[in-house]
């Protein structure tokens, strides 16, 4: 019962990381755009965490936030945490949702360059061929199939900002996970407090910058529509990074790996249904080549 809770709590966690773009779309609408959005949600979650950040550890040790205040691979786990967060929401919202969704996943190459160079994990044949597969489905994805061959024009970049931030969204989030078994011996409340300022302080900055160079709108005047969806928001990450942290404490990591793959699943089932994205034969096909390479690369043992 114990592995079947585990894994109930792990596709709670997928579903709320594969649907979150739609509240974020509905805010934006509302004039909210979704850095503000993020810094307000992570705000709540900080404030939620309060009580425990400041209560000091057992036989009077520092409390969580004096570990994150004086630890700088919490500063660098917070800041991977914020821009993962801050990049890959704010493509869902302006661009095609499923697009930016497998772009997001190609955790395999980052992965393996950062664990390479981060944990000295040698690449192995196997975690080599996830890394051929992924770079194969981002190059089907972003291949333009609306134009003739222009020469390197043609070429299969990121032509849209929502593609780009895609991309340094799943970057960040490879870096994140990385950092996290690099620094594994950091208490897991510090952790998780590092993770919310993270996501509160990078969100909130980049809005902050943006705002004053004039490129971003304000936050709109306080109005109950927005402020409830946030609110109920803030809730809906709470209960999914709970849930997280229940089931990946209780099974081996390649399952967890594997199981939250369903994220992707659950993302494009909501975006065809909801409207948030058209599926084409580029991102079908380029999409279960980036699936099948995440898959190998849950399964793939670390090698030193």
């Amino acid at each position: 019962m114990t592995r079947t809770h585990a894994l109930g709590a792990l596709l709670l966690c997928a579903f709320v990381g594969g649907t979150g773009w739609w509240p974020f779309r509905a805010l934006q609408e509302r004039g909210l755009h979704p850095l503000w959005t993020l810094g307000l949600v992570y705000a709540v979650a900080v404030l939620a965490l309060g009580p425990s950040a400041l209560r000091p550890g057992p036989l009077g040790g520092r409390s969580p936030l004096q570990q994150v205040l004086s630890s700088p691979p919490l500063w660098a786990l917070g800041a991977a945490f914020g821009t993962m967060n801050a990049a890959f929401f704010w493509s869902v919202s302006i661009g095609d949702v499923i697009r930016a969704v497998l772009l997001f996943n190609l955790m395999p190459l980052w992965a393996a360059l950062l664990a390479w160079w981060l944990l000295g994990e040698r690449p192995t044949r196997r975690s080599g061929l996830g890394v051929a597969l992924a770079l194969a489905g981002a190059a089907w994805v972003l291949w333009p199939s609306d134009r003739a061959w222009e020469g390197w024009r043609s070429l299969p970049w990121p032509r849209e900002p929502a593609d780009g931030l895609a991309l340094l969204g799943g970057a960040a989030f490879a870096l994140n996970n990385v950092l996290l078994r690099r620094h594994a011996e950091q208490p897991q409340p510090a952790q998780v407090l590092a993770m919310f300022l993270g996501g509160m302080g990078v969100a909130g900055t980049v809005a902050l910058a943006l705002h004053a160079a004039g490129q971003l709108p304000g936050m709109p005047p306080v109005a109950p529509g927005w402020l409830g969806i946030t609110a109920l928001l803030s809730l809906w990450f709470l209960l999914g990074n709970c849930a997280l942290q229940y089931g990946a404490t209780r099974l081996p990591a390649n399952t967890t790996s594997v199981t939250m793959l369903s994220e992707i699943v659950f993302a494009a089932a909501s975006a065809v249904v909801l409207g948030g994205s058209q599926p084409t034969l580029a991102m079908l096909g380029g999409g279960a080549l980036i699936f099948a390479a995440a898959w190998l690369s849950a399964r793939t043992p670390a090698s030193t």
